[in-house]
């Protein structure tokens, strides 16, 4: 199959990876799952402290979950605007500058006196989140070619998992050491170093003097082309295409089933299960185990099936839909389900698919679009997510206080993420072409300027 020849072994062979590209992308997978573990600890940092802080600073039960809802909306709502800026400025800047401005936040969190001032903390710490994932999926495209992006965006999704299953514990030990201002202070202080330390060793491959062998190795297989510096208007054009709209309803299904369990996992298996909280604490981090699988074993799949020849956007895209639409049906069944061991059992299942579709649907945001739009395209389709994310900690709450059972709203989540993976299934059809998005098709390839460019919305 000629179409296939981008994908062959001799091109494998004839422009593989130099030793310095290598070692490149090592550390910047290195420091994006370092950051993304760092990020997801500083999220959970309330949560442990929960009870400490209530009784310190007088909060109730409902300023507590403001604070918490604080955060996400805060990070949803700054997704759109971030991802334009990450290419605009490039990675090195936007994950230095998030970082090092979640980080003060973190750390401001440590001094705070009033409720105030402690939702003003949270929303500086979900503005400054924001480009971390829009970050990593534009440095997956620049540093790697695209047989390997799915597997580079497993790696780093997974940090999300790391920074879940490594937050309590770790939280837990400093906040019986030090309290939890110092908690979250040291973390804080943490999050900085890790800022500085990515801007000193990371580089955008502009700054980088690259050989023509390593260019040609980074693009080989790309069917989207390249573009000019990105504009405004390039950015809006963004959403006249049925691909961006099927990876934000997408999205939104995944994130939303990920925070029914992120948010109320452990609640679940304590007022459905009667679970103790002993048993609670080690049973609801089994299934986070199963996460960091699923995200590392997603991202090889797009990989696979893209180096036996299937496009590079059906690649993700099938892998995606099909363990969403999976994570809903186990999901179905760990409700329904009246043994306890089998319903931790089809949870753990419905996590791992849950993962395999984070770390496919990133990767698809590395073929989906120009280079130049990558963060963008991402930062849109984590602000569908995220609205889905902010949303399902208080439906859920609601459904189940209302039912007196999470049994049904465990079951609204399995019928969303259903329908979501069919509208991603059906919506997403082909990646955006860079001569249709550029006005002036610069540095647009030739074939799509000689014919009509797919994605298209209809």
């Amino acid at each position: 199959m000629a179409g296939c020849n981008h994908w062959g072994r001799n091109a494998v062979e004839t422009h593989g990876p130099t030793p310095r590209i290598r070692r490149t992308q090592r550390i910047a997978l290195a420091l994006l799952v370092l950051s993304g573990v760092v990020n997801y600890i500083d999220r959970a940092t309330l949560a442990v402290d929960n009870p400490l802080i209530r009784d310190e600073l007088g909060l109730s039960v409902g300023d507590m979950g403001v604070l918490l809802s604080a955060f996400l909306w805060a990070y949803a709502f700054t997704q759109l605007p971030v991802g334009a800026l990450v290419d605009r400025l490039g990675p090195r800047h936007m994950l230095a500058l998030g970082l090092g401005l979640w980080s003060l936040a973190q750390a401001a969190g440590g001094l705070v006196t009033s409720f105030t001032q402690f939702f003003a903390a949270r929303i500086v710490l979900g503005l400054g989140e924001a480009p971390q994932f829009p970050t990593a999926a534009r440095v997956s495209r620049d540093w790697f070619n695209p047989r390997d992006r799915g597997t580079a965006t497993g790696i780093w999704n997974c940090s999300s998992t790391l920074g879940t299953v490594i937050s309590v514990p770790l939280l837990t030990f400093l906040m019986l050491v030090v309290g939890w201002r110092w908690m979250i202070l040291v973390m804080g202080l943490l999050g900085i170093a890790v800022a500085v330390l990515a801007y000193i060793i990371y580089r955008n491959p502009s700054e980088v003097a690259l050989t023509e062998a390593e260019r040609t190795h980074l693009t080989e297989g790309d069917t989207t082309g390249e573009m000019a510096r990105l504009t405004l208007g390039e950015w809006k054009r963004l959403f006249a295409y049925r691909t961006t709209w099927g990876m934000l309803l997408g999205f939104f299904g995944t994130i939303y089933i990920l925070w029914i369990y992120a948010s109320w996992l452990p609640a679940y298996l304590q007022m459905e299960r009667h679970m103790s909280i002993a048993r609670t604490g080690w049973v609801a981090a089994v299934p986070f185990v199963f996460s960091v699988l699923g995200s590392l074993l997603g991202g090889r799949i797009a990989d696979v099936l893209a180096r036996r020849g299937m496009r590079p956007i059906d690649s993700r895209k099938w892998p995606m839909a099909i363990s969403l639409a999976g994570t809903g049906v186990f999901t179905a069944l760990a409700a329904w389900s009246a043994n306890d061991m089998l319903a931790i059992g089809c949870i753990s299942v419905a996590m791992f698919l849950c993962y395999v579709s984070t770390a496919t649907g990133w990767a698809l945001v590395s073929v989906a679009a120009p280079a130049n739009c990558t963060a963008s395209l991402g930062a849109m389709q984590n602000f569908g997510g995220y609205l889905g994310g902010a949303l399902a900690p208080a439906t859920t709450g609601l459904i189940a206080e209302s039912t007196g059972s999470f049994t049904p709203a465990l079951l609204v989540g399995a019928g969303l993420a259903l329908v979501c993976a069919v509208a991603y299934a059906t919506i997403i059809q082909d990646p955006i072409p860079a001569a249709e998005l550029d006005a002036q098709g610069v540095m647009a390839p030739a074939e799509y300027q000689r014919r009509p460019g797919p994605g298209r919305s209809a």
